[in-house]
């Protein structure tokens, strides 16, 4: 099986809010949880066992949190008033990240370069995982979704030095550009962010980016841009409302191609088919029909598979009750591999998407050491 790599998912936050522990299965996160009132966690996609069976090797793992005026809106429980306390939530997420690394160095590695990287995807080259008789400790690199954590650009040094690598400056709102439900440009001070992302080499991250801010990035932004996790708009069902922003408008992917961006596509059936709810089951919405053809539509736009991948927000507000019909935990992304078979993809085109265009993206640009 591929080498998966996941760009999004929120781990820190799963951990500090909701108690998750992931060296646990889901099975027993879900059994742990059976009684709780905890309404927006979802059942768990995410455990040790399952990255093993996945091959899932690498995860963008966030550094999260949401500005209070959005925290009713989507069940958010890690919230903050000011760009201190922002600051101070995000750089806790970093040390349970540290912690969840340093104490468990068999199962969780920090990656922040490329000697890190090459360190752990070499025992997933040399013999696949199967748990629990051959385990390989997974890479985590650090994404932040809404930069608002950065109290100004000039602390950048701070944030590089302490492994991030991936910035997001937006989510539903920011201070720095247009957002999901806050349409617009880049803010002056977004600029100055950008130039000094640039210095050090961060990448972009244009998820959650309202189409203009997106497209100013795409054009201002000289560094390596990347959607973490998004789909292609154009084959949304449904009426998307204040999620339209959410996702990739064809001009922002054409762009994004160009630039040699890779898209992680989100498989949950709410950005799938905006008309969907919890109520009307899993039925009716496949891996055939909605992410495979979300990887083909961006293929035939690109010409090959190098600019797509997953970015699953697995447990990032649903949970496998929200998942295509097939999907019951992250090890089940293997399945779109004899589907994108079936459709004429090779297997190196098949590798490149569960994993090796991410892994590309690592290589070219993380620092060396």
């Amino acid at each position: 099986m591929p080498i998966v790599i996941d760009a999004h998912e929120d781990l820190a936050y799963n951990m500090i809010t909701f108690g998750r522990d992931y060296r646990r299965s889901a099975s027993q996160t879900r059994a742990l949880e059976k009684d709780s009132s905890d309404a927006d966690k979802g059942l768990a996609l995410l455990g040790w066992p399952e990255y093993q069976n996945g091959q899932v090797a690498v995860i963008f793992c966030t550094l999260f949190a949401a500005p209070r005026r959005f925290a009713s809106a989507v069940d958010v429980s890690e919230v903050y008033d000011t760009y201190e306390q922002a600051h101070k939530v995000y750089m806790g997420q970093i040390d349970a990240y540290r912690r969840l690394a340093g104490d468990n160095p068999d199962m969780f590695r920090l990656v922040s370069n490329k000697k890190a990287l090459s360190q752990v995807l070499h025992p997933w080259e040399r013999r696949p995982a199967s748990y629990p008789d051959v385990t390989h400790p997974v890479g985590l690199v650090l994404l932040m979704e809404g930069a608002d954590g950065v109290r100004s650009p000039g602390e950048l040094d701070e944030w590089w030095d302490a492994g991030l690598r991936i910035i997001g400056p937006a989510w539903l709102g920011a201070r720095y550009c247009g957002a999901t439900n806050q349409p617009g440009p880049f803010t002056r001070e977004g600029l100055e962010l950008l130039e000094r992302m640039a210095e050090y080499g961060f990448t972009l991250d244009l998820a959650h980016m309202s189409m203009d801010s997106a497209l100013q990035g795409l054009d201002r932004y000289p560094g390596p841009v990347i959607a973490s996790h998004a789909n292609a708009r154009a084959l949304i069902k449904g009426e998307q409302g204040r999620w339209s922003e959410r996702h990739l408008t064809d001009a922002v992917i054409r762009l994004l191609i160009e630039r040699d961006g890779i898209i992680g596509l989100v498989p949950f059936n709410k950005f799938l088919d905006a008309s969907w709810s919890v109520a009307d089951g899993k039925a009716g919405i496949t891996l055939e029909n909605t992410i495979a053809a979300h990887i083909d539509y961006i293929c035939q736009i690109a010409g090959d598979a190098r600019h797509v991948g997953f970015g699953t927000d697995f447990d990032g507000g649903f949970g496998a009750e929200s998942t295509p019909a097939e999907v019951d935990t992250i090890a089940d992304l293997q399945k779109i591999a004899p589907i994108l078979q079936n459709r004429g993809y090779t297997e190196s085109d098949i590798s490149a998407i569960l994993g090796g265009n991410w892994r590309r993206h690592l290589e070219e640009h993380l620092p060396e050491a």
